[in-house]
């Protein structure tokens, strides 16, 4: 299935839906002098827009790579999020300053039945609209598309409390138009943040989902040469498109030959599971001398007193060097993680005096 085929289908579907919406919604607000269902109507409008930005988006993002951009234009998705996210923070913003206003300068709305029935059927539309842009939006993992379905849904419940206004106008004939289109304006303000923050996360580089890294590394050791994967590092060009190494731990006495072919069939098996291209590093695993095994026993212990230290990796001991490598992943939060490393050198160092130990810091970049 084309993925920006559908993306842009959905897209058009939501721009014509928010049109008609838009005219409707207007048209009923100037002729009741409602506030809260103009500003509802601006909603509205900026989904359309946000729609269109969607579209644009998604056919950049899916022009081949080149010489300037090796790795694609994936990333104008994240752009064309922001973008969106801008335009729902500058209506809600004029909603604000509009319904303010009315709460200054109160005015009683002018409803009528057809008003009503147009606002009930808005609800419906945009609950059910939402609902399944925001599902296309997970199928096809676009950001883009899940913030129009998520605000498409807030649409609805705004819409919703606008009937309650109407209800609460000609029971008690008191106008809540002002106060409603404020808090209307903080909702949309809300889902624009929420949508900026979450764009900007996926631009700077978010942690990978712990599920993906978990299912990832069971796939890549389901080989029974394979000890261990670690250091899994992704990196995201697009909602689809995932670049990363990771290090798999293989006993010492494989042969080039053999290495060689492991990792090229875990790289060929990991690019048609996940579509992610991935190239494989290795750490060696010590297969002979008893003291090693000690000495990895040792230091598995030890670790286990520090709970700011999340694992350890990667031991491998030379012994024509009497040289013993290692990787210790610390936690983010941890502050003296040199001084933390070289209290467990020292530590070890005291318990095999004859031998050198040397510790990589990684970072937790995946769980």
């Amino acid at each position: 299935m084309n993925r920006e085929k559908e993306i842009v289908k959905i897209s058009v579907l939501g721009i014509i839906v928010n049109v008609v919406l838009v005219m409707f919604k207007m048209a009923v607000g100037f002729l009741s002098d409602s506030i809260a269902i103009l500003m509802d109507g601006v909603n509205n409008l900026t989904d359309a827009f946000s729609s269109v930005v969607t579209i644009i988006g998604t056919k950049f993002a899916n022009k081949a790579p080149d010489k300037k951009h090796p790795y694609g234009y994936g990333k104008i998705e994240y752009v064309s999020s922001v973008t969106v996210a801008v335009i729902i923070l500058l209506a809600g913003l004029t909603a604000f300053r509009e319904s303010f206003d009315k709460v200054l300068h109160p005015a009683r709305a002018d409803y009528s039945a057809v008003s009503l029935v147009i606002i009930a059927v808005a609800v419906a539309v945009k609950f059910f609209l939402g609902r399944y842009v925001k599902a296309a939006g997970k199928v096809y993992h676009s950001d883009s598309l899940t913030a129009s379905g998520t605000d498409a849904v807030m649409d609805a419940v705004i819409s919703f409390s606008t009937l309650v206004a109407a209800g609460v106008s000609m029971l008690f004939s008191v106008s809540v138009e002002g106060i409603l289109g404020v808090v209307i304006s903080v909702f949309i303000f809300k889902t624009g943040i929420e949508i900026l923050m979450e764009s900007l996360g996926n631009m700077i580089g978010a942690r990978v989902d712990g599920r993906l890294s978990a299912e990832l590394k069971e796939f890549i050791c389901r080989d029974p040469r394979v000890l261990g994967a670690y250091d899994l590092s992704l990196h995201q060009y697009g909602p689809d498109r995932f670049i990363g190494s990771v290090h798999i731990e293989l006993p010492d006495d494989m042969t080039a030959r053999e290495i060689h072919g492991l990792t090229r069939q875990i790289t060929n098996d990991v690019f048609a599971a996940f579509g992610i291209i991935l190239t494989v590093g290795i750490y060696a695993s010590n297969t002979k001398g008893e003291i090693f095994a000690e000495m990895k026993r040792t230091l598995s212990d030890l670790i286990k007193e520090y709970p700011e230290i999340l694992q350890m990796h990667g031991f491998y001991a030379d012994a024509d060097q009497m040289t013993v490598y290692f990787d210790l992943i610390i936690d983010f939060k941890t502050e003296n993680k040199e001084q933390l490393e070289s209290e467990v050198i020292r530590r070890m160092k005291d318990r095999f005096v004859d031998y050198e130990f040397v510790a990589v810091l990684d970072s937790d970049v995946s769980d």
